[in-house]
């Protein structure tokens, strides 16, 4: 399943949905940068500047309430951005809250809304800002490597689907044998997002993500964990002269080691030229 979801994006892109080449086609105009867990892959534009604040809610018994901030900004050009996540987090009904890892990005806009599918190659460096002791981070520097890619299929739908992988060198863990140990972490992501252009303003979203977590066991015995996230939303833009204002709301539920946990994800954006 996991596979079929990328083979399923590059059949539709490539079959049936499209009459002729994006590049003969003028396409309404539409909201194109605000997804949630499935990454695009379209850049700031030159001149201009996003911020994006995000909320996610676990309505499982840990009641967990994470937040996070972004900013992107071009560099040069469209052909690159330069962007940062930071956030805060309350665990276990806000008995302990703290700052998670950061994160530093730079994205190169590999091909262009002209081409065939829009790639933008993301590179990010994961910094330890996070108290690793009460579950905020890993306590090591990481390094994430990921490719959105993205296709407007026809004047009421857009596609995105993400590869990519996380490694995290020497974190530190204690067995059951209450020994110390350090272990390499590395783990792989895979997803497809499909969004209706309702109108100009209003999108419905489906994005659906697969991660392989490979990870010491109580044992220290490293496997893999498979967690499978399905997300419908929706998000409505609102324009105010060179300002665009974009809310919305999601309602993700992560399947994992065969139980399934259903949270509230909250977006708002800001966009603007400097």
């Amino acid at each position: 399943m996991r596979i079929r979801l990328l083979l399923i994006f590059f059949v539709l892109t490539h079959n049936g949905l499209i009459a002729q080449e994006q590049k003969e086609i003028q396409f309404v105009k539409a909201i194109e940068d605000n997804s949630y867990f499935v990454e695009e892959a379209y850049n700031q534009e030159d001149g201009v500047v996003q911020h994006i604040s995000s909320g996610y809610y676990k309505m499982s018994p840990t009641k967990d309430l994470m937040y996070s901030f972004t900013q992107e900004w071009p560099v040069g050009s469209q052909k690159h951005q330069f962007s940062y996540t930071i956030g805060y987090s309350w665990l276990n009904s806000n008995s302990t809250n703290g700052i998670p890892d950061f994160l530093i990005n730079y994205r190169y806009q590999l091909t262009g809304h002209d081409d065939f599918i829009t790639l933008a190659p993301r590179f990010s460096i994961i910094l330890p800002t996070g108290n690793e002791d009460k579950g905020f981070g890993n306590g090591v520097l990481g390094y994430q490597l990921n490719l959105p890619m993205s296709k407007r299929l026809t004047n009421a739908f857009a596609c995105h689907a993400n590869v990519g992988l996380t490694l995290l060198p020497n974190v530190k863990s204690v067995d059951l044998l209450n020994n110390k140990n350090k272990n390499n972490l590395l783990n792989f992501n895979m997803g497809a997002s499909l969004i209706w252009l309702a109108t100009q303003k209003l999108n419905l979203m489906l994005e659906v993500l697969h991660n392989i977590y490979r990870i010491p066991n109580p044992s220290n015995k490293m496997e893999l964990v498979n967690e499978t996230i399905v997300s419908p939303g929706f998000r409505y833009a609102i324009d105010v002269k060179q300002l665009q204002i974009v809310p919305g709301i999601a309602i993700p539920t992560t399947i994992r080691d065969g139980k399934s946990d259903t949270g509230i994800f909250f977006y708002l954006s800001f966009e603007h030229p400097f």
